[in-house]
């Protein structure tokens, strides 16, 4: 049988505030080093051969799953430039093509403008992902992305949409948004730099060398990311620069790329806000822009700016306490404000008449999202409306209320009225309300009989809902049939229930987010279930971590994917990726309170006593942009050393006996929320259901 791995300690000392913080696995940092790599490369093959059992169950989790996909997979289709576009995933095919056809013709053969598959087979390394597909007004060009090892930073090409032939113009080395300039003879994008910070925007011409791609935007204030979009209308480029808790916006025309951004609003920690081109939607019918703000708002309000002083703002929808507004959308027709509401995403349709249409979701677990809309002139928006357990159905929404279905994801070969779901609230002792989501098939009791698998996220004002990384109706059938009850928690920290709740979740308030998730644990523990695994991913991962730590005894077992554990020393180092723009949501250690915060929480300072431990499966990715994979590499040496047993558990046969640690290890290319691809992301979730199954003592 294979032995734990064990890395050797050698102790490194800081000194902070008095106090000495060693580390013994300072070392393990660099997974390109040979004696790091070696080490993962170990902890790797040692989670294979101890889930080595489970690859039956596995398997059919695996074959039930991929049998819920349709053979060929089309996107709902959206409008742009006289085009009508959609994503379509061929039969057999992981990855899917981008095709068009033109509006004014139905009947006209879709041309396929990019085929990812054929990309993927090119590339050779195993992993592909598309950053941005942005085809230029006047039709003509593509401008796509790609990144063949999962630590999103890609490559830039442009496509002769024409004749479907790249130019000969690859800019290396390129993040997230665009803008076309209104003639399509130009394209701004976006640099991160060495911490994957997206901190400049670049013009390119088409037909010119990108060595003489020009310098058009830059911010230093490294608390800050850039982002970059044209506005709905066409008429200007968006530079977006975000931060925990505040934010700053420069326009430049799409007309005049050769001219100088022009600075809204200077930034102000605390101060949020952002704009959207509304020509002739005023209170006076004139030319301007809505401003999304929790200036005098805590929950947001919309205020209106005349487009000649973008910077001078009036009110024009004052906070609704009930209602987090999240931002607004405008349209010739009139505009849409997205809204959290009750624990719940929705909508609200505004016409130039004064037209109100609420739309909201219909299920306890549902959402309703606006979705892809590019053309300002649209007599109809689209919107999406899905939840847990049912797939999106798209909608046209006219401003006068008039709906119609445009496109429904299918569902294969399983009965979607077999699942209900509710919606609940937990009591805290502080007098909060604490939302989770109970989803079950119809025949399993909530009488402390079923176990139960507790998904969480709670940071960044970041919904559960809004963060799905996978089809989730397509897998849960497969735990729901076998009689396990799923739930998910939105302890304070996430937005579920607007910014109030991030509020008391982050700061020196982060102890909520692990104590709301906590008492949703023994809630359901109460008579509703009989036992938890619990699972969370990146900063659901440090609940997770946390959880394990402060409630080990809650648990039948911990699933801590790329989790975020090394807290103290991420938030020390600024030469790491995110660490200067997390200090506003986690702490800065360098104050010694904020120390104490951080200190009081970091699963890696906070081991469970070693009898006390459940089960744990903890995730990493050499390509991890996100959370390094230095992070659980560590926490996982930490607890080996800590355990006489080195983490090999009561039982060396079975992956899920008590005080057992697994790490699995993705090594080769891969991104931060698993394997890419419609069925190797449904392969990845089948073989971490097959370890919550056993962990609940579900062998079937």
């Amino acid at each position: 049988m294979v032995q734990p791995p064990r890395a050797p300690q050698r102790p490194a000392v800081t000194e902070l505030h008095g106090r000495q913080l060693v580390d013994p696995y300072e070392w393990i940092a660099d997974p390109t080093d040979p004696e790091v790599a070696g080490l993962l490369a170990a902890e790797r093959d040692y989670y294979d051969s101890r889930i080595e059992v489970l690859a039956p169950l596995r398997s059919v989790l695996a074959a039930e799953m991929t049998a819920r996909v349709p053979d060929v997979e089309p996107s709902a289709p959206w409008e742009s430039g006289g085009w009508r576009y959609r994503r379509v995933t061929p039969h057999g095919c992981e990855y899917d093509q981008l095709v068009r056809r033109p509006v004014a013709d139905p009947s006209a053969a879709e041309v396929v403008l990019l085929d990812l598959q054929q990309v993927f087979n090119e590339g050779g390394t195993g992993y592909v992902a598309d950053g941005l597909l942005s085809v230029s007004p006047d039709g003509r060009w593509l401008a796509w992305s790609v990144d063949f090892d999962g630590d999103e930073v890609y490559a830039l090409h442009f496509r002769d949409l024409a004749t479907g032939v790249d130019l000969g113009e690859v800019v290396e080395r390129v993040y997230y948004g665009s803008a076309w300039s209104a003639d399509s003879s130009s394209f701004l994008y976006t640099v991160p730099d060495h911490t994957y910070r997206p901190f400049q925007a670049r013009r390119h011409v088409l037909g010119t060398a990108v060595s003489g791609d020009t310098l058009v935007f830059e911010d230093l204030d490294d608390r800050l990311e850039l982002e970059l979009h044209s506005s709905r209308s066409g008429r200007f480029a968006v530079f977006s620069l975000l931060g925990r808790g505040f934010t700053e916006e420069w326009l430049l025309p799409t007309d005049a790329f050769d001219s100088s951004p022009v600075l809204v609003r200077p930034r102000e920690v605390g101060v949020e806000y952002e704009l959207e081109h509304a020509p002739n939607l005023g209170p006076d019918g004139g030319d301007g822009f809505f401003v999304t703000t929790n200036i005098g708002a805590s929950e947001f309000c919309v205020m209106w700016a005349p487009v000649q002083d973008p910077s001078s703002w009036s009110m024009l929808i004052p906070e609704d306490p009930e209602s987090r507004v999240h931002g607004v959308d405008a349209f010739a027709g009139g505009y849409v404000l997205r809204l959290r509401r009750g624990g719940a995403a929705t909508l609200r349709l505004v016409s130039r008449t004064g037209v109100v249409t609420d739309l909201l979701p219909e299920q306890a677990d549902g959402m309703v999202r606006l979705e892809r809309n590019d053309d300002w002139d649209a007599t109809a928006v689209t919107i999406a409306t899905e939840s847990f357990l049912r797939p999106a159905v798209w909608s046209d929404i006219a401003f006068d209320g008039t709906r119609s279905e445009r496109h429904r994801r299918e569902s294969v070969g399983v009965d979607l009225d077999l699942y209900v779901s509710e919606r609940r609230l937990v009591s805290r002792p502080d007098g909060a309300q604490v939302p989770v989501i109970v989803l079950r098939h119809r025949d399993t009791p909530l009488d402390g009989s079923a176990p139960c698998v507790l998904y969480g996220y709670g940071s960044y004002e970041s919904p559960c809902d809004s963060n799905w990384y996978l089809d989730w109706w397509r897998s849960l059938p497969s735990l729901l049939d076998r009689g396990v009850v799923y739930a998910i928690g939105h302890p304070r920290g996430g937005g579920e229930t607007g910014r109030r709740s991030w509020i008391d979740g982050h700061l020196a308030a982060k102890h909520n987010t692990f104590d709301d998730q906590a008492a949703i644990g023994e809630y359901l523990l109460d008579g509703i279930v009989c036992c938890i695994v619990t699972r969370g991913l990146s900063a659901g991962g440090l609940l997770q971590g946390a959880l394990y730590g402060r409630r080990p005894q809650l648990w039948a077992g911990v699933v801590a994917e790329v989790p975020f554990v090394d807290v103290v020393t991420a938030m020390l180092d600024a030469s790491l990726p995110l660490t200067t723009q997390e200090w506003l949501e986690w702490g800065d250690p360098r104050d010694p309170e904020q120390f104490e915060w951080l200190a009081s929480y970091s699963p890696i300072l906070n081991l469970p006593d070693v009898a006390d431990r459940p089960p744990l499966l903890v995730t990493g990715a050499v390509h991890d942009p996100r959370v390094l994979v230095r992070e659980p590499a560590r926490w996982v040496a930490r607890l080996r050393a800590s355990d006489p047993s080195h983490g090999q558990g009561d039982d060396p046969s079975s992956p899920v006996s008590a005080r057992s640690v697994l790490l699995r290890i993705e090594m080769a290319e891969g991104a931060h929320a698993g394997p890419p691809g419609r069925y190797a992301a449904l392969e990845y979730e089948a073989e971490i259901y097959a370890w919550c199954l056993a962990a609940v003592g579900v062998t079937e």
